[in-house]
């Protein structure tokens, strides 16, 4: 399999697109420009920016649990993998070593990131993932839209990496529009596609 190493660079959260309580997860390849919004739920988001800003909860969160049980049990987490996009639903592998064998176990993507930077493993997507789900980002002139969008903040909208917020935003809209599309819901994509176009400032 083909795949591309890639890095958090965004979580947002809220309200995007009528995706009410909906969180988009930014990921980005190392060697290149390709992003992957990847949209989880509240739980997840919050264990991996509770890591991503080194803050201990005052118990283990359960990605804290099954790191603690993989080490306990002799076991170490080699990498993650996105692996696939069925149905418009990712689905990732957790690859383990475990007595010097090999072994791959099916996760969501968020739990599968959200142990990933717990074990301080590398997080990659299959390059067919990328191909199909993957979103450049929005250009003005020659500007890569970076500057965060001040109506956006003041809402709260941000968890984590705010130069990256606005980004994360449209690209988590572009992903929306692209699941609106496919199901033939035009009247939803035509608001998403609104959406898109304010906040990247096209006329």
């Amino acid at each position: 399999m083909d795949k591309v190493e890639c890095e958090i660079i965004g979580l947002s959260r809220g309200g995007i697109g009528g995706a009410s309580g909906a969180f988009a997860l930014l990921l980005k390849e190392i060697e290149g420009n390709r992003r992957l919004p990847i949209l989880i739920g509240q739980f997840e988001a919050q264990a991996i920016a509770l890591e991503l800003e080194k803050m201990a909860p005052p118990r283990p969160l359960t990605h804290d649990l099954l790191k603690t049980i993989i080490d306990n049990l002799g076991g170490t987490v080699v990498e993650v993998i996105i692996t696939e996009l069925e149905e418009n639903t990712f689905l990732a592998k957790i690859v383990l070593e475990v007595s010097s064998f090999t072994r791959e176990v099916d996760s969501r993507p968020s739990d599968a990131i959200a142990l990933a930077i717990r074990a301080n493993v590398p997080i990659y997507v299959a390059e067919s993932v990328m191909k199909i789900a993957s979103v450049m980002p929005f250009t003005h002139g020659s500007e890569v839209l970076e500057d965060v969008d001040s109506e956006l903040e003041e809402r709260g909208d941000i968890i984590d990496s705010p130069s990256f917020s606005r980004e994360a935003k449209i690209a988590a809209l572009q992903e929306m529009l692209r699941q609106a599309i496919e199901i033939e819901d035009y009247e939803r994509a035509a608001k998403i596609r609104d959406d898109i176009q304010n906040l990247s400032g096209s006329n």
